[in-house]
């Protein structure tokens, strides 16, 4: 992962559950719409072969990575299928430092401060407040206040609606999952609603994140 240019596009789709003969149509929804940045999670079935798939499909027009890593089993399965960023619900330290060691971005989860605080320092590229949903926009003021220096990436429940709010309140980076990539859109293959609903995401970027 180029770090510079997700900073270009700061926003992260997440796809979890999605089945084999899905994600040759889903990628192509996915890359219809302008998302440069997309993250497979390692709990869905069968996420190497998945990965793989991916990234033969996409090529360069994608950045794939690799999400819910929980121990470094699946980090080396992970980085084996060729993904270039590591995803985690929540800091794991083994896993982040041999991300740091070989210069792999990765985004541990979080969200205390304390949590936020000690993820940052064990090097993350940027710490995900997840689940986001449940303090709002206005956490990651609070937050950014002591830890102005600490990027955030806010997760669960961010919408096109409030996006902007969260940039607003500091957010360097925002994620999307399950309100987009839904089951039942993938299994009625509606992958040009999928990618209808990720442009509305897109079109909502601010044009500069403070």
């Amino acid at each position: 992962m180029d770090v510079a240019l997700f900073k270009k596009q700061p926003i992260l789709g997440i796809v979890r559950g999605v089945k084999l003969a899905q994600i040759e149509p889903l990628v192509e929804a996915v890359i219809n719409s302008g998302l440069k940045t997309l993250e497979i999670t390692m709990n869905t079935p069968g996420a190497v072969q998945l990965i793989k798939k991916a990234k033969n499909i996409a090529g360069k027009r994608l950045t794939l990575g690799a999400g819910t890593v929980l121990d470094m089993r699946e980090l080396k399965q992970a980085i084996d299928s060729g993904v270039t960023f590591i995803v985690m619900p929540v800091l794991i330290k083994d896993v982040l430092a041999y991300c740091v060691k070989n210069k792999i971005p990765a985004f541990p989860g979080a969200l205390t401060p304390q949590e936020i605080y000690r993820a940052w320092k064990e090097g993350a590229t940027m710490v995900k407040v997840f689940p986001a949903k449940f303090f709002g926009p206005e956490y990651f003021r609070e937050i950014k206040a002591p830890f102005n220096d600490i990027e955030l990436l806010a997760c669960a429940r961010v919408t096109p609606q409030n996006l902007r709010e969260y940039f607003a309140c500091g957010a360097s980076a925002i994620a999307f999952g399950a309100s987009v990539f839904r089951k039942d859109w993938l299994e009625n293959k509606e992958y040009a609603r999928i990618s209808h609903a990720i442009k509305a995401y897109l079109s909502k970027l601010p044009s500069q994140i403070p």
